[in-house]
């Protein structure tokens, strides 16, 4: 008997360590994302970004996105049907080697879409028109967000092909290892779950579309 004691007492001392490196391992992720979110507004790559000066306080709205601005931008706000550009870096809360996934400032190729035409991801959509509870961008702003799948890349995940989805996806040939890395993570149906994405927003004025 006094050895089973041991043994559970052992199982349990294990359980409640692994339970604490994960909640270490979470937080350590938020605060890695934020030099991410430095290289943006610096006009760094982010892989040689400084660490956050703060950390971020996140609100999580009732679609459960979450957002968190690093600097709010100024200027009319964005609305369904205009074109808006921003910059982005792409990382993911479930990749074993590493969280960024993709960066535009890195390849100097900013993201441009019509706002509601279809072709971007809701929850990018929300984070810059704003909701209910959620604040909109406005120019020169920047701001973290934490997309759930079911407003990010879900649908990605039933098939083998990113072909025709919503984006923003890594272009190829321009960004090859980058898509190739997303894909394995959001266009896998063998994976059991998708993981949540980070992205951190910078808005721009108003741009036309090439």
């Amino acid at each position: 008997m006094k050895g089973l004691r041991c043994i559970l007492l052992t199982l349990v001392a294990v359980q409640h360590t692994l339970s604490l490196k994960l909640l270490i391992n979470r937080r350590i992720f938020y605060g890695s994302v934020a030099s991410a979110a430095t290289a943006i507004w610096s006009g760094k790559k982010a892989a040689n970004a400084a660490p956050s000066p703060s950390p971020l306080t996140f609100t999580t709205s009732s679609s459960g996105l979450q957002w968190a601005d690093a600097k709010i931008g100024n200027g009319p706000e964005p609305k369904q049907g205009l074109a808006v550009t921003v910059d982005y870096v792409l990382s993911t809360t479930g990749a074993r080697y590493g969280t960024k996934i993709y960066s535009t400032a890195d390849k100097g190729a900013p993201y441009r879409w019509k706002l509601g035409d279809g072709s971007t991801i809701s929850g990018l959509e929300d984070a810059i028109v704003g909701m209910s509870d959620i604040p909109p961008m406005r120019p020169g702003g920047i701001r973290r967000v934490v997309i759930p799948s079911k407003l990010a890349y879900a649908e990605l995940g039933k098939s083998n092909s990113c072909n025709g989805k919503a984006g923003p996806i890594p272009p190829v040939p321009e960004a090859f290892e980058e898509f190739q890395r997303f894909k394995n993570i959001y266009c896998n149906p063998e994976r059991q779950y998708q993981p949540d994405v980070v992205m951190d927003i910078k808005l721009y004025g108003k741009r036309t579309l090439d």
